[in-house]
């Protein structure tokens, strides 16, 4: 089969595209210009220490000099925002998620925020310089005060307008960038949805009788920049939030220990989480619930079930790739393996899903949903892998036990006993 090739508008459009790169060494110039402010900054210092040691400093002269190493650094705090915060918004994005060291500001940074966050750096730099006439105004003229001034408002007046500015145009896209307030298509007809409005109640049947203790939403909003292109990489089968768990529904259930989980510290300590219970009981409705967080946190995610994982490991292995394969899933912080026990797995696809768990200990986490506690596992899991598994899923694990019939089939069982009646 031949491939069509793509429209002239299209090619014209690539290629206009392409042009962002001829920024980049704009970039790496501002790059070599902080190496000028450190040398600059660490000559000031030097000279400071110098004079101090000497006994030729006086109070003024440390007061100036101080400030004179307090610009410098702010404009160097001015130069590496530009140069990040640019290159991420203009030029190519910077996948920094999951680094320990991610700036806060870099994680909802677009050209708006970039503008006013500038604004207030050289108000800043702008109130460092004024202050360093008041302090020496005994060699500052009337007249450069004056005009210090004036400018120094100026300077006020114009980030203020921006920052007024910003409020709208902010507001404006996110409107423009909000989800739709419907449940997507394209659901596995097996998954475990469970609980809540949207594991598939129907219409009468009681909301949550008992909301979670829940902590308040980690990192950033859902409408981040790049939250929503880490939601649809994770492959979510549906959209499930902690907030919508009908907790009044399974007879046994450790809601102390999921709002713990919401917090997401788990990831951080590399920890992996287990939901058993019967089909129904809202296995999978927690398990998307706390990988939505994490996308929304700026963590990358990856859902599939057991069965898919193992599809993907064989094909890898097939291929001669799967040390590969495995090894591109480390910049993954949170993979979710669902509905292990609901398919029988032979020695080899045990060995495939050994290779994951083994993969993962103690790199990431993961969060494995089953209808069988892992002490059962050996019921629809074959081979010698199968020990060293369970050894490794539960060393670092919070199990969570959810236990009650099938949320799906409480409607149906419902109007049969009203019908009875």
């Amino acid at each position: 089969m031949t491939r069509t090739p793509p429209p002239p508008t299209a090619t014209l459009g690539y290629a206009l595209f392409a042009t962002r790169w001829l920024q980049a060494p704009l970039y790496f110039g501002l790059v070599v210009v902080q190496g000028v402010y450190v040398y600059k900054f660490f000559n000031e210092l030097w000279t400071l220490i110098v004079r101090c040691v000497s006994g030729r400093a006086d109070e003024t002269y440390v007061m100036l000099a101080v400030l004179k190493l307090v610009d410098v650094v702010m404009i160097a705090n001015l130069l590496i925002m530009v140069i990040v915060g640019g290159y991420e918004t203009f030029v190519s994005r910077i996948d920094l998620q999951g680094h320990r060291d991610q700036p806060e500001w870099l994680s909802h940074v677009n050209p708006n925020v970039l503008k006013v966050k500038l604004a207030t750096a050289i108000v800043g730099i702008s109130s460092v310089h004024l202050l360093q006439m008041f302090v020496d105004v005994h060699h500052t003229e009337r007249h450069d005060l004056l005009w210090g001034t004036v400018i120094h408002m100026a300077f006020i007046l114009s980030a203020a307008i921006l920052a007024y500015m910003s409020g709208p145009m902010a507001a404006r896209s996110e409107h423009a960038h909000a989800p739709r307030e419907h449940a997507p298509a394209g659901r596995h007809p097996h998954h475990d949805g469970g609980p809540g409005p949207a594991g598939g109640a129907a219409p009468g049947v009681r909301p949550a009788t008992a909301p979670l203790p829940l902590p308040a939403q980690a990192g950033p909003p859902a409408r981040e920049s790049h939250a929503e292109d880490r939601i649809r990489d994770a492959a979510f089968p549906a959209r499930k939030q902690l907030e919508d768990f009908d907790t009044g529904y399974p007879r046994v259930f450790d809601r102390d220990a999921v709002a713990r989980l919401g917090k997401l510290d788990f990831l951080a300590a590399r920890r992996n989480v287990l939901f058993t219970g019967a089909p129904g009981t809202g296995k999978t409705h927690l398990a998307i619930a706390l990988g939505l967080r994490a996308c929304q946190a700026g963590h990358r995610v990856l859902f599939a079930t057991a069965a898919e994982w193992v599809d993907r490991l064989a094909g890898a292995e097939a291929a001669g790739r799967l040390a590969e394969k495995l090894a591109g899933l480390d910049d993954v912080p949170l993979l979710i393996v669902d509905e292990v026990g609901y398919v029988p797995f032979d020695a080899d696809a045990a060995r495939l899903l050994f290779r994951l768990v083994a993969h993962r200990y103690e790199r990431g986490s993961l969060i494995v949903t089953s209808d069988r506690p892992l002490e059962r596992w050996h019921e629809v899991l074959d081979g010698p892998s199968l020990p060293a598994m369970v050894d490794r899923l539960a060393h670092h694990a919070e199990t969570v036990r959810l236990e009650g019939d099938s949320y799906r089939r409480r409607p149906v069982t419902s109007a049969w006993a009203e019908r009875s009646c």
